[in-house]
């Protein structure tokens, strides 16, 4: 297998790096992966990640829910619960952030294809990008999509895009400069692109640290602050125009993160964790447990 042991930082390329903690595969594997941290500009990382051509094997689980969809389980209902209020709210921030009710759309990591299927149920023209074959089968099973491999993001027109989506996308992407320099590429000259990742700097992160489920080694190559994604943009001359934060997340993560930390549920402790991570994001949404990058050429 190859694995990725890097000597310099992977967005800012400084070389004053460090090891933090280790943290545990809890959903295939149960290896330990150490997660480093950049002194510059403070991402963190997975250090010894398996490389693109290895990484497909932890990917599978029944348990993986962007792949499989799956309902089993109490936090994977409530998962789906909330779902169907977040898709909404994905619709009308597009709408919003683009001032477009109906455009183009370029969703990378589609997964099953929810939020593809609610753009297109709203008269958006929807290019769908997903790695996995398996995971491509079911979005068109569930919703008739015909999802493409994500190595078709490098042949797409450029400026073809009103908006282009990865919604918990960026930090598992091995080719992170690449992809950023395509989606300033595809934008179109007033489109948006809007990308939502976990936020370490969060107070449920800090609260469980090594157990937080959000480092979700090692499928999570990256692990963004605020501070890094404005490097990350601002090398590409890309503006962030917005953070915007999504309440649900700390609740999801802090049930998962109690199972990690203590080897069953917790609701109790996992919803007051929940609860005071976005208490404490309240007035300053760069603590919010995932945020959304609203991001303009």
């Amino acid at each position: 297998m190859g694995i990725i042991n890097r000597n310099t930082c992977p967005v800012c390329d400084a070389a004053a790096i460090s090891k933090q903690f280790s943290a545990e595969d809890y959903t295939v594997s149960h290896q330990q992966f150490e997660i480093w941290q950049c002194a510059g500009c403070s991402l963190q990382f997975t250090q010894g990640a398996p490389d693109a051509l290895s990484v497909g094997d932890y990917y599978q689980s029944d348990n993986y829910i962007s792949h499989t969809d799956t309902a089993e389980g109490f936090i994977n209902k409530l998962y789906h619960f909330v779902r169907k209020t977040t898709l909404q709210k994905k619709l009308h921030l597009v709408q919003q952030t683009t001032g477009v009710q109906k455009g183009s759309l370029l969703d990378i990591g589609a997964g099953t294809g929810a939020f593809a299927h609610t753009m297109q149920q709203a008269g958006w023209l929807v290019t769908g990008l997903e790695p996995d074959a398996a995971t491509r089968q079911r979005a068109e099973n569930l919703y008739g999509l015909h999802l493409q491999q994500t190595d078709t993001l490098f042949q797409l027109p450029a400026t073809g895009f009103d908006a282009i989506t990865l919604w918990h996308v960026l930090e598992h992407v091995h080719e992170l400069h690449a992809y950023i320099e395509q989606i300033k590429l595809l934008l179109n000259h007033k489109g948006r692109a809007l990308v939502a990742v976990p936020n370490y700097t969060s107070y449920d992160a800090q609260a469980y640290q090594k157990y937080w489920a959000a480092y979700d080694v090692p499928r999570h190559l990256y692990h963004f602050s605020p501070n890094a994604i404005r490097n990350l943009l601002q090398q590409h001359g890309l503006q962030l125009l917005a953070i915007k934060p999504m309440w649900f997340d700390s609740f999801y993560i802090a049930m998962l993160s109690e199972q990690y930390k203590n080897g069953k549920n917790n609701l109790v402790k996992a919803v007051w964790n929940g609860m005071l991570s976005n208490i404490k994001a309240l007035f300053n949404k760069e603590r919010c447990s995932s945020v959304i990058y609203v991001i303009g050429r």
